[in-house]
Order: C-alpha cells, then sequence, then structure tokens
C-alpha cells in the first residue's frame, strides 16, 4: 500500500508532489502490467520456495524440552488480583509456590 502524499507535510520538507511522485516505491500497475502478471510459481524457479518454506520453519521461539502444561483452576478473586499486582510473571510465581508445597 502506497502512503498518501500530504501536501502540507511535503511543503514543511521541502519537496513537491512530483518529487514524491519520483521516488515512489510502489508506482501504481498499469492496466497492460495487470494483464500480463502471472502467479509467482509459474515465474519463479522451485528452490525459491523451498528456501522460503524452510526459513519459515526457522521462525519463532525454539520448543523447549521440557513445556508447561495449561490447566484451569478456580482460585479466590482476592488471591488472583494479589499476584497480579506483583506485575508480569504472577503466573509463574504461583506455579513456584505450588512446586514449593508438592508433598
Amino acid at each position: 500500500m502506497t502512503k498518501e502524499f500530504d501536501a502540507k507535510k511535503a511543503a514543511e520538507k521541502g519537496y513537491t508532489k512530483e518529487d514524491w511522485d519520483a521516488v515512489s516505491d510502489n508506482p501504481p500497475i498499469t492496466a497492460e502490467e495487470a494483464e500480463n502478471m502471472r502467479p509467482a510459481r509459474e515465474v519463479l524457479p522451485p528452490a525459491f520456495f523451498s528456501e522460503l518454506e524452510e526459513a519459515r520453519k526457522a521462525r519463532g521461539r525454539p520448543p523447549k524440552d521440557v513445556t508447561k502444561q495449561s490447566v484451569t483452576i478456580r482460585l479466590k478473586p482476592e488471591t488472583v488480583e494479589k499476584f497480579k499486582a506483583t506485575g508480569r510473571g504472577w503466573q509463574s510465581r504461583i506455579s513456584d509456590i505450588l512446586d514449593a508445597a508438592k508433598p
């Protein structure tokens, strides 16, 4: 999506609409260009898509050896509020207290 030209901001920075149009990163597509467009899979080599898929798999947090289990527990509202008031990580602090109370 191309940013809209703002004449007031442009004037403050010392350029004109012609300047903006000359350096636009995304000029409008002509009707001829639109007619000649083809899907990327038709024009790019298959290796491109293999690399792209590998890059997508590599994103995100690496898996942990030991993960936590999501459970539902009913606590008194006062208890929840006291832990939340201690800031970020309040769920982990509850977990630590429960770990310390193991029989």
